[in-house]
């Protein structure tokens, strides 16, 4: 029984049992699945669905068994009644009763039939009450199991960026997002683009949002003529803007959409210096830049913490630290489900990577540290810690954005991007 639902719950359990990530996870096992197309694409709806719905259903199991809670279910049958209440109150073209009959029969494949009759009654029960998810009168409570996201990182975000941005941060996180991709203007002939029926987006002419199930199968992609990256990435970019002739270095660059960009914006001429941690996502940049012919990205394994002689001085540097990733929840929604004190050492090495990066730019040069998360402690206050043990630094205001901070948090309350932190800091010249 290789079928979607069956893939879908076996992914399932390696997430969440065996602390697995939704994107490697996945690719992997569609690749070797045997599945087609159609139940290849059924079977990633159903595992991001769960996935991003993960304690909304938790919290609907809870209320609808009355003896056997979450935590003291068999494994396998936990995660089938998830994807049998997630069929049933989010998928609007299952039929309940094919979601309650497939669910019943994956309790006989993955060797459960003494719960069959468990999980049959649990779904015919959310059925009975009109798929009504019950709220309590407690908030936090109540906004857990509307975006199920912890009431505690909820608290969080609502205490440093407030309940408006919250409530669109979060409910934006359980919409698919959109395929971008940003269109490589090095080449001449774009034709091959339009099969992808490209919608520009109102920051660049070369943002473009797609409709493709898979883009880097289709012509365009392998002819070069594009490669995929998010809007608030290509902001980012374009916050650092890199000249044609300058010398750039791109610290902790994989898997290089980045890159590509600021070697676009150099219209290729200069040097662009990407390194990465580990060779294998070091030679996806390489691989990269060679699809898209920007000859003028240099690659190379290399810690971004230590500081490294042989590196050249730098016109422009971007400094995008590892980080919780919080802002990328809507296309890896597992993250949000990690407890806060797990990325309580990221400022610690953000700093040192901003510390050690700060030693490559020339006088006048203009340094972009940037993350993909909006927790503070990794965005500002890391910058701020910066400024105040480094007077020889500034911000620049960002101008083209109205903002005179130097810094900023793109987001959904922005536009229809991930959450993002950028900020532009210069060396003073003398």
């Amino acid at each position: 029984m290789s079928t979607a639902r069956a893939t879908a719950v076996r992914l399932l359990i390696k997430t969440f049992e065996e602390n697995g990530y939704s994107n490697l996870i996945l690719n992997h096992a569609l690749a070797g699945s045997g599945l087609s197309p159609q139940e290849k694409a059924f079977c990633t709806q159903l595992y991001y669905g769960v996935t991003e719905r993960l304690l909304t259903l938790e919290y609907l199991v809870r209320i609808l068994s009355e003896k056997k809670t979450p935590e003291k279910l068999d494994i396998p049958v936990k995660y089938i009644l998830y994807l049998g209440l997630y069929q049933m109150k989010y998928c609007d073209s299952i039929p309940d009763s094919a979601a309650v009959n497939e669910s019943v029969r994956l309790a006989g494949y993955f060797r459960k039939k003494s719960a069959a009759g468990f999980i049959n009654a649990i779904l015919r029960k959310f059925q009975r009450t009109g798929k009504t998810i019950p709220l309590t009168g407690d908030k936090w409570q109540n906004m857990q199991v509307q975006y199920s996201a912890p009431a505690e990182l909820l608290k969080k975000i609502t205490e440093e960026h407030g309940e408006e941005f919250t409530g669109l941060f979060f409910e934006d996180s359980l919409r698919p997002p959109p395929n971008l991709i940003r269109v490589n203007p090095l080449k001449k002939d774009l034709s091959a683009l339009e099969e992808l029926h490209p919608e520009k987006t109102e920051f660049s002419e070369y943002a473009c949002q797609i409709q493709a199930a898979d883009v880097r199968k289709t012509k365009a992609f392998q002819d070069g003529l594009f490669h995929v990256q998010d809007l608030a990435s290509q902001l980012c970019c374009q916050i650092l803007n890199p000249q044609p002739g300058d010398t750039v270095l791109d610290l902790c660059a994989a898997p290089g959409g980045k890159t590509f960009t600021i070697a676009e914006l150099m219209q290729n001429q200069g040097n662009v210096y990407a390194f990465d941690l580990h060779p294998h996502r070091v030679k996806l940049i390489q691989e990269g830049a060679e699809r898209l012919g920007l000859t003028c990205v240099h690659t190379d394994v290399k810690n971004a913490a230590h500081y490294q002689k042989d590196l050249p001085e730098a016109d422009k540097i971007l400094c995008d630290v590892p980080c919780s990733g919080l802002g990328v929840i809507r296309r890896k929604p597992e993250i949000k489900y990690k407890p806060l004190e797990s990325f309580a050492d990221l400022p610690e090495l953000q700093y040192q990577i901003l510390e050690t990066a700060s030693q490559y730019l020339k006088a006048g040069g203009i340094l972009v540290y940037s993350t993909c998360t909006i927790l503070k402690r990794e965005n500002e206050q890391v910058v701020l810690k910066f400024l105040e043990t480094h007077p020889e630094f500034e911000p620049v205001p960002l101008t083209e954005f109205e903002n005179s901070s130097g810094w900023m948090t793109f987001s959904p309350a922005f536009a229809d991007c991930d959450g993002f932190f950028a900020a532009r800091l210069r060396r003073k010249a003398g």
